[in-house]
C-alpha cells in the first residue's frame, strides 16, 4: 500500500498556478497536497496537525473539504493529461483546473493523528469539465465523501 505520492501533478503546475493554499508547491504556508495515480484511481495523502482541530482529537471539517477540493482538481488535471497521452513528470505542462462545484458529506468524525487518504474516481462529463468522486479514509475507515466538478481554468484567471 502506498502512503505518499512520488510523481504528483502539482509538480507539473507552472509557477503562476502553484500558489493554492491547499496544493500549491510555492505557497510556504500551504498544505502541499500531492495528487497522483494509484492504478486507475487517484490518491492524495494528508497528515493534519493540531492546527486543524475542530474539537480535541478530531479534524476540522474545512480541512477535509480543502483536501477533497484540491484532490478533485488535481485528479481532473491527471485525467486530462493521461487522456492526452502523458503522465506527470513527462515534460508536458499540466492542464489547469478550477473548482466549479464542491460537495462534501461527513460520514463520521475524522480523528487527528492519522494519515488521511483521499481516493478519487474521475469521469469526463464534457471536453472542458470533469467530475471526481472522492472518499477520505483514516486508518481504512471512511470519514468523508465528496464530489468535485472541475473546469479547465479560463485564461482570464492569469495575471498579464
Amino acid at each position: 500500500m502506498i502512503t505518499e505520492v512520488i510523481h504528483a501533478i502539482q509538480d507539473d503546475y507552472p509557477d503562476d498556478f502553484a500558489w493554492c493554499y491547499g496544493c500549491g508547491r510555492l505557497n510556504t504556508d500551504g498544505n502541499h497536497f500531492r495528487t497522483g495515480w494509484d492504478g486507475n484511481k487517484t490518491v492524495t495523502f494528508f497528515s493534519p496537525t493540531e492546527k486543524y482541530t475542530a474539537i480535541p482529537g478530531f479534524v476540522y471539517g474545512g480541512a477535509i473539504a480543502s483536501l477533497i477540493d484540491c484532490h478533485g482538481t488535481g485528479s481532473c488535471s491527471l485525467a486530462l493529461l493521461r487522456k492526452n497521452g502523458f503522465e506527470p513528470r513527462g515534460g508536458q505542462e499540466a492542464p489547469r483546473f478550477v473548482t466549479a462545484s464542491l460537495h462534501v458529506d461527513y460520514v463520521k468524525p475524522t480523528p487527528q493523528g492519522k494519515l488521511l487518504k483521499a481516493v478519487g474516481i474521475v469521469e469526463e462529463i464534457h471536453p472542458k469539465k470533469w467530475k471526481v468522486s472522492v472518499e477520505v479514509f483514516a486508518d481504512g475507515e471512511l470519514c468523508a465523501t465528496g464530489e468535485v466538478v472541475g473546469v479547465i481554468m479560463p485564461a482570464t484567471f492569469l495575471k498579464k
